[in-house]
């Protein structure tokens, strides 16, 4: 007599076996609960959904190399929590497998470089070496692994919402939410995709070579004139986080002659790729360093700006470096857990020394884009004692500084922000304030396609037509 699960073919039997084996797991695991007094019911995600992530789950890795799978230890986790039947811990595992392979990348490419573009002139004091990535959060991670080039601006907007998921529908967090398993597999195949298998573009290898040679080498005349080429095919974005890159090295205490030497030859080169809002900021980093007292720095500072003629960015006053100070301080406690009790003593500070006088070019962008990003507010809510501070100082914004706020409110950094319905009714709040501001065409039109754009507002910083019209209005600016 035949037998009958000859006639089923290979991979409907290996579920059929996976299915079984798992149904006898669960059982007994929580037969174990009942005994103990514990819940069974409701704990665990239903047995055919497990088998259908498992069953996809090769396929969801097929661009993995074998070399790179034995090494991932927490796929390993993210795949027995998911024949447990535990899908939130499977995403936290994913999550922590992406960040520690982006975190291998970066030790591998230049940290300093990275701790350079990654965080605040106050917070990069504390980071010296590789332990101190883990002081670096996972959203600052992200952006400066897409500003550095580790990520690209579309997978820097996919790993936003798997970031997203993680912390609103995995086991890091409390939460009720329930992932779908073919949603697990696709955060899966984005995490594997846009970081654990993503080569480095040929930018980033041309840049970390000159890191290197800068570190490592005596740069000539002619050499340095030879990068001249690589600074000139670079975006507007990508020259400014090299020259930040170049900066830092130059006012490291821990820098040789030899390396300002080098910095001071390349710097020429780039200068002219660099918008006006970034030259005053080096000005505005001199400030900083005087008000705190590192006068060491603050002189390396300034013999940088004076390298290439830039006397003319160093601030007249430190107004410029106490909003700075104050715009870091307020982006803390915007991701603090106290957000709603810490915003509203910073934001009042600000909007004393914001006052009714025009925004210092130094911290221009990063006052629209910090006071954007409090003012859309959190998934959790609206920190009211601080609302009406923001409200007031974006109704103060001349057109300049409204078109530097509509950039950022359409960017990729605050894009993740409206998955969230509170960001989303606060954006058209923003809309309503802007409007009015926005005097110039390339602005006006870019507003235009923001009204009329229907589809999602977290993809908006995708959208090809708004990427052209933002970068027409940034060309202005």
């Amino acid at each position: 007599m035949t037998d009958p699960m000859a006639m089923v073919p290979a991979q409907a039997a290996g579920a059929m076996d996976m299915t079984t084996a798992i149904t006898q797991f669960e059982n007994a695991l929580l037969a174990q609960a009942e005994i103990m007094g514990l819940p069974s019911s409701g704990v665990l995600v239903e047995v055919h959904q497990r088998v259908q992530v498992l069953s996809n789950m090769d396929g969801a890795m097929a661009g993995l190399p074998r070399e790179k799978r034995a090494t991932s230890m927490y796929l390993s986790k993210f795949m027995l929590a998911v024949s447990a039947g535990l899908f939130d811990a499977a995403l936290n595992y994913l999550w922590d497998e992406t960040i520690g392979e982006l975190r291998k990348r970066i030790i591998d490419y230049d940290l300093d470089y990275f701790f350079d573009n990654a965080v605040s002139s106050d917070k990069r004091k504390e980071l010296k070496g590789p332990d101190d990535l883990l002081k670096v959060t996972d959203d600052e991670l992200v952006r400066a692994a897409q500003k550095v080039g580790f990520i690209s601006p579309l997978g820097q907007q996919q790993l936003d919402l798997v970031r997203h998921m993680r912390n609103h529908a995995s086991a890091a967090h409390p939460n009720q939410h329930e992932l779908q398993p073919y949603s697990l597999l696709g955060y899966m195949e984005t995490c594997i995709k846009e970081v654990i298998t993503l080569p480095q573009s040929p930018t980033m290898v041309q840049t970390g070579r000159l890191l290197a040679n800068v570190k490592t080498a005596t740069v000539t005349k002619e050499e340095a004139a030879g990068f001249a080429t690589l600074f000139a095919g670079l975006r507007r974005d990508q020259s400014e986080t090299l020259a930040n890159g170049l900066f830092g090295i130059y006012v490291s205490l821990d820098s040789t002659p030899v390396m300002r030497d080098n910095v001071r030859l390349l710097l020429p080169h780039l200068w002219p790729n660099l918008s006006e809002d970034m030259k005053f900021a080096f000005g505005t980093r001199f400030a900083r360093f005087k008000a705190s007292l590192d006068i060491a720095q603050a002189d390396l500072a300034k013999e940088f700006l004076q390298s290439v003629d830039g006397s003319s960015y160093l601030p007249e006053d430190v107004r410029a470096a106490e909003i700075d100070v104050l715009l870091d301080r307020l982006h803390g406690a915007h991701l603090s857990m106290n957000n709603f009790y810490n915003e509203p003593p910073i934001a009042k500070e600000l909007a004393t020394y914001i006052g009714s006088l025009p925004v210092p070019p130094g911290v221009r962008a990063k006052y629209a884009s910090g006071l954007v990003d409090s003012f859309l507010a959190r998934s959790s809510g609206i920190a009211f004692a601080a609302d009406g501070l923001y409200e007031q100082m974006l109704l103060s914004m001349t057109p300049a500084e409204a078109n530097l706020a509509l950039l950022y409110a359409t960017g990729a950094d605050a894009s993740s922000k409206y998955l969230a319905e509170i960001p989303r009714k606060q954006l058209d709040r923003l809309i309503a304030i802007l409007t009015p501001k926005l005097v110039s065409r390339p602005a006006q039109d870019l507003m235009a396609h923001v009204n009329a754009f229907t589809g999602p507002r977290q993809s908006m910083a995708i959208d090809s037509k708004m990427v052209h019209l933002r970068n027409k209005l940034a060309v202005t600016l």
